[in-house]
């Protein structure tokens, strides 16, 4: 589970630089993606589901990118496209396209349909967040 976390943490970090992050946040990227990816990790071995762990993951992501960007005054993209990254559904972007190919549409239309689920629950977690983060600030003011 360290390894993974820390793989997490060193892919969002260099793409973090291939997105041309500042350096000085370029380190608190790679824990946003390292955080999202534990919370990721700590779901799926309680659930066993991979749709709801993206889920949980993203809000993670979500959560720590909008406190970040308070405390370092930045939009909030700079860590939440970064931070996202661990959790893109791109294996499963590639099962649904290899078993195209191998013509075997069972197991295309399961990653696929898995594929969208895991894309639209990180989309929901973010919108959630967000919107709650309006709120919140809309009735302090």
């Amino acid at each position: 589970m360290i390894i993974q976390i820390a793989s997490a943490f060193f892919a969002t970090l260099f793409f973090s630089v291939i997105f041309n992050i500042a350096r000085h946040h370029l380190l608190y990227c790679g824990i946003t993606g390292a955080i999202g990816w534990a919370f990721y990790l700590t779901s799926l071995s309680h659930t066993n589901s991979v749709v709801f762990s993206s889920f949980i993951g993203a809000l993670a992501v979500t959560s720590v990118s909008q406190v970040l960007a308070k405390r370092k005054k930045t939009p909030v993209t700079v860590f939440l496209i970064t931070g996202i990254i661990p959790l893109v559904p791109g294996a499963g972007m590639y099962q649904t396209v290899y078993h195209i190919l191998i013509q075997d549409y069972g197991l295309a239309s399961h990653y696929g349909i898995q594929t969208f689920q895991i894309a639209g629950v990180i989309s929901i977690a973010i919108i959630l967040l967000d919107t709650f983060n309006k709120l919140i600030y809309q009735k302090r003011q």
